[in-house]
């Protein structure tokens, strides 16, 4: 069983200007998670999947498979169920680690639990996936979905929710192109720390993470 890495990158996030190489602890969020994932035990490579050159030229001096992205698969107009599988069936292993550079704060221990974890009980699920709990008060609609407003819990005693932060999700190669998805049919929510879970998505949580990842 082959498992490797698969970090995909593309030029012209939305909210943060060019987060992933921005500058970040003395570094960037994608040299970052490339010197981590070479740290860690049960991986076979690291692929890095980007649009852009510069990000592919970063990979390749980290000794990264570099793949090039089609521009069409790094637009804002295809869906991420196409993209999922365009990844995977550029993916040259078994089973394919998918994890975002946004989420700094995960330590080493934490994703080779996850791969540990995928090896044993890979015939009773088809990815393992982290996520956060949300315990928090819900709304749709202008209704709760979590609680009865007529019998008020405490927030620790809400209903176990958890949340996809994506930082670490592992599914065979073959069925993340037949779902188009990190997550398969049967998959095994893996729970981890909130702040290790932490996902960069606006200025302040760059700010955020790199205060923490600074003090470590």
């Amino acid at each position: 069983m082959i498992i490797k890495a698969l970090v995909a990158v593309r030029s012209g996030s939305q909210r943060v200007k060019n987060k992933n190489i921005k500058p970040f602890a003395g570094s960037n969020l994608l040299e970052i998670k490339l010197e981590q994932l070479k740290r860690i035990k049960g991986l076979d490579g690291v692929i890095v999947n980007s649009n852009d050159d510069g990000m592919l030229d970063i990979a390749r001096a980290h000794g990264c498979e570099a793949v090039k992205r089609d521009e069409y698969y790094a637009s804002n107009s295809v869906s991420m169920s196409d993209v999922y599988k365009n990844m995977a069936e550029n993916c040259d292993c078994d089973v394919i680690a998918y994890i975002n550079v946004t989420n700094p704060l995960i330590e080493d221990s934490t994703i080779e639990e996850l791969i540990e974890f995928y090896k044993n009980h890979c015939e009773e699920y088809d990815s393992v996936n982290s996520a956060h709990p949300v315990k928090e008060f819900l709304f749709e609609n202008n209704k709760p979905i979590n609680y009865d407003l007529k019998h008020q819990p405490r927030s620790q005693d809400l209903p176990d929710i958890y949340a996809l932060n994506f930082a670490v999700n592992i599914i065979r190669k073959q069925d993340m192109i037949n779902c188009k998805n990190v997550v398969g049919n049967k998959p095994y929510i893996y729970a981890i720390d909130e702040v290790e879970a932490t996902d960069i998505d606006n200025q302040i949580d760059f700010d955020f993470a790199e205060f923490i990842f600074s003090r470590r």
